[in-house]
């Protein structure tokens, strides 16, 4: 069925690895993770993710002195059409911690996931192999959608 199929309708959650794949245009994910972001700029899916993508993805901008990376990441988050930016306030934080003494997930992923359960998405886009199943949303691997997986 392929990637977009399988994310479904949405509401979807994205990871922070997601966007570094389609801004920084890495070769082996940017032909699954462009038709994703095509969706969501054409209003054919809505995507969320929290401030943990911010955070994370201006770190590394930061970090290389890359201050023009840092305002794209910071634009595509925080002003893209469909593109859904939760900020980490009292109510995601308490969530993420239930979903840590739940399953075992490091607190990013947690607020990650909190995120993206609090906006009832149906899929959540990552590459991160160590996420436990959640109940309720579909965790999709980017790494099983390209041939040399």
């Amino acid at each position: 069925m392929g990637l977009i199929g399988d994310l479904g309708r949405g509401p979807i959650g994205l990871d922070t690895v997601v966007f570094i794949y389609f801004i920084e245009e890495n070769p082996r994910f940017l032909p699954l993770v462009e038709p994703v972001f095509g969706a969501v700029a054409g209003a054919r899916l809505e995507a969320v993710t929290s401030g943990v993508t911010l955070l994370e993805t201006l770190h590394v901008a930061f970090r290389s002195g890359n201050a023009t990376l840092a305002d794209r990441y910071e634009t595509l988050l925080t002003r893209s059409r469909g593109i859904r930016f939760v900020d980490l306030d009292r109510r995601l934080l308490r969530d993420a911690a239930q979903l840590r003494a739940m399953f075992p997930v490091r607190t990013p992923d947690a607020l990650q996931l909190a995120a993206a359960l609090s906006f009832h998405c149906t899929a959540y886009l990552t590459n991160d192999r160590a996420l436990p199943r959640i109940p309720g949303l579909k965790i999709l691997q980017l790494a099983d959608y390209t041939r040399s997986s």
